[in-house]
């Protein structure tokens, strides 16, 4: 539930971080009757993001167990690769986030409607469809019910009230630090729905060493225990992973993790840019 909470939280803060700036930016420079394209294009995000999440499950609904596990393991991995793009693209672009999306509605507004309604439609419909592909994959990954619903609709809930928190001025966080938090956060679920995933392909029969375990800690960490779900979501592994699923954890959580928190380099200056010494101020 907490990690499915952490993506819904994160993902859902990203949408409502758009909108609250679109929305704020309007009702600021007296634009009030572009508010209802704006609320358009957000419907339609969601409601595309939704039937995304259904045709997911009710697709997988009617496979055979090797296809479902096959199609599991495709899809997780597909959205691994989506969640790791946008937590690298989202550390890059917080600081910056306001000017690009008002640059983008003030070449809206000029066009007309239509136009305002696409621009709220591709920044929430581009957060939701991760978020119901991740949250689909983890759902699929833990199979441990309806826990992981309950704790993606809390983290989206607490998403739309600081959304609101925002709008109002009444929440004022360095989004720089908010996004490399959770996004370092992140990367551990991934790490863990790419191991998943690698379990399903093994089920699947299409990756071999499936009863090749690692090790076998469930009886140190039952995974009925309160302390082996603790554990499992914090790392999120498996309490007795293949080789091949732990390998895959490391393989990833370790060169992913090195490149998140690596500081960018300073590029030398070139000579032709280095500046001359003034012989007025004698610099």
């Amino acid at each position: 539930m907490f990690a499915n909470y952490l993506i819904g939280l994160r993902e859902g803060i990203e949408a409502a971080l758009v909108v609250s700036i679109l929305i704020a930016y309007l009702v600021k420079t007296e634009r009030r009757e572009a508010l209802l394209p704006v609320w358009v294009g957000v419907g339609l995000a969601l409601a595309l993001s939704l039937g995304f999440g259904a045709a997911l499950t009710f697709s997988s609904a009617n496979m055979s167990f090797q296809m479902q596990e096959a199609f599991g393991g495709f899809m997780s991995i597909i959205a691994v690769c989506f969640v790791t793009w946008m937590v690298f693209w989202m550390k890059k672009t917080a600081r910056n986030i306001r000017g690009e999306l008002h640059g983008r509605l003030d070449n809206a507004l000029s066009i007309g409607p239509y136009a305002i309604a696409v621009v709220a439609f591709i920044a929430v419909a581009r957060e939701g469809l991760e978020t119901s592909l991740f949250i689909w994959a983890a759902v699929q990954s833990t199979g441990s019910g309806l826990s992981p619903i309950i704790g993606a609709t809390l983290g989206l809930a607490t998403a739309v009230v600081l959304g609101y928190l925002f709008y109002r001025g009444a929440l004022k966080i360095n989004l720089a630090k908010f996004f490399t938090y959770t996004g370092a956060a992140l990367v551990v679920v991934a790490a863990g729905v790419l191991a998943y995933a690698v379990h399903d392909l093994q089920e699947a029969g299409i990756l071999p060493g499936l009863d090749n375990l690692a090790f076998d800690a469930t009886e140190v960490l039952p995974p009925a225990s309160w302390y082996g779900t603790l554990i499992k979501g914090i790392f999120n592994l498996s309490a007795a992973p293949s080789v091949l699923e732990l390998v895959a954890w490391f393989a990833y959580l370790i060169p992913v993790m090195y490149l998140f928190f690596r500081k960018p380099r300073n590029k030398p200056v070139a000579d032709s840019q280095v500046e001359a010494p003034s012989a007025v101020t004698g610099r």
